[in-house]
């Protein structure tokens, strides 16, 4: 599929990358259990698809992990999985009310299933996250670190989704309908 690069796609991963960036701040900077580093990513793949949907994650991740959290690299893959996946789910539009509830669900599991193998084997399940605290009460508890790092991998960016994907259909459902049709391309050719 040939797809042609605009202004409109620049603009919105752009705008994703620092979406991105300021979320992921903000959760590094609080400590919080949560990434809050893919709405802009969600929204881009929503509006854009799969493909460029993987585009925002990875350069926010990278700007991330070269500037102040060099975990964030590392993470890069599962970035890429999220936009491609979100992409898929958002391919009819941005869930909305109580269909983000199983849409998280399919976006989370393959992203949750990588971050949490490079977690417990990279990292021996100690991130720059504050969802690290919950991996090593549950080792010390006798868990598996795999099984520990997949258990708060879930729950944390089960609920990282559902914000994303929240966010996403607000800012989605605001847009003019002159723009989406300037900017949707989900699947078609552009």
């Amino acid at each position: 599929m040939k797809t042609k690069i605009n202004a409109y796609k620049i603009s919105i991963i752009a705008l994703a990358v620092v979406i991105n960036y300021i979320g992921g701040q903000i959760a590094l900077l609080l400590k919080l259990p949560i990434y809050l580093d893919c709405i802009g990513t969600v929204i881009t793949a929503a509006l854009l698809g799969p493909i460029w949907g993987m585009i925002p994650n990875f350069l926010s991740g990278l700007i991330l992990g070269l500037t102040i959290d060099v975990y964030s690299l590392y993470y890069a893959p599962v970035g890429i999985i999220l936009g491609f996946v979100t992409g898929l789910v958002c391919y009819k539009g941005v869930p909305k009310k109580f269909m983000i509830i199983p849409a998280a669900v399919l976006i989370t599991l393959p992203t949750s299933i990588i971050s949490a193998l490079i977690t417990a084997h990279l990292f021996g399940g100690i991130t720059s996250s504050g969802s690290s605290i919950i991996v090593q009460l549950l080792t010390k508890s006798g868990l598996n670190l795999t099984v520990s790092c997949f258990i708060v991998q879930f729950i944390t960016d089960y609920v990282d989704r559902v914000i994303s994907l929240f966010v996403a259909s607000k800012v989605v459902s605001m847009l003019p309908e002159s723009l989406k049709e300037q900017i949707v391309t989900r699947f078609k050719k552009a």
